[in-house]
């Protein structure tokens, strides 16, 4: 980085000055806390950590220097702030699928449309169709328990449950049903993804090894006798 471009010693200054403050106000949220899920704790704590990324850039930059301590991220990401208890709520899903066999998939939608008069699957359509036809017919769950039959294969998902104020309007947000959603306001979010596997399957063959090598060491040693 050039002299140019350096941040000034002021600026880093005010960058510490503004961590004592986040501090200051951390702390105090702490001491007023009003549960384990204080929504005042939570906002003093993503300022905090705000605020000491920026000072440990400016740090950086201007000294080459780095500060001593990491604020951790959240295990489970944002934190929720909405209201503690919600009166309405709506239930967000993203489900991936691959298609793996577009014949088997076609196929399924060509039965369907033979018995439906309603489905209408159009010739030369392609996978693209024939999944209009599908969902329209099946529910997403019923789908996403029969993937195999309608030859496709599961990716990650995730369910989120987001808190509202009240029930939106009929027709409120049709024209964009998922761009008003708030981090801060999911209740709850359950993800499934084969990432998840293979985690347990490193700490399963973890946990084997560790067992393995304490049955080793407990094992009697020839000559000895157990007291």
């Amino acid at each position: 980085m050039s002299d140019a471009a350096l941040p000034t010693v002021a600026e880093v200054r005010a960058a510490a000055e503004a961590v004592k403050a986040a501090l200051d106000r951390h702390l105090a949220a702490v001491e007023g806390r009003t549960g384990d899920e204080d929504p005042e704790v939570y906002a003093a704590f993503n300022e905090l950590a705000a605020a000491a990324e920026e000072y440990d850039e400016l740090l950086y930059d201007r000294y080459d220097e780095v500060t001593p301590f990491e604020i951790p991220t959240p295990e489970d990401g944002v934190p929720y702030t909405g209201p503690a208890d919600p009166t309405a709520f709506s239930v967000l899903i993203r489900r991936d699928y691959a298609v793996v066999e577009p014949p088997r998939l076609i196929a399924q939608a060509e039965r369907v449309a033979a018995h439906d008069r309603d489905a209408e699957l159009v010739q030369g359509g392609g996978t693209a169709g024939a999944l209009g036809v599908l969902f329209g017919e099946y529910e997403p769950d019923e789908i996403a328990s029969r993937y195999k039959e309608f030859g496709l294969e599961e990716g990650d998902s995730t369910l989120w449950i987001a808190a509202s104020e009240e029930v939106a309007e009929p027709g409120e947000w049709l024209d964009s049903p998922f761009a008003h959603t708030d981090p801060e306001d999911v209740l709850h979010r359950f993800d499934v993804s084969a990432v998840f596997d293979e985690e347990d399957d490193e700490f399963d063959e973890d946990e084997e090894a560790a067992e393995d090598a304490e049955a080793e060491d407990g094992a009697a040693k020839p000559g000895l006798t157990p007291a």
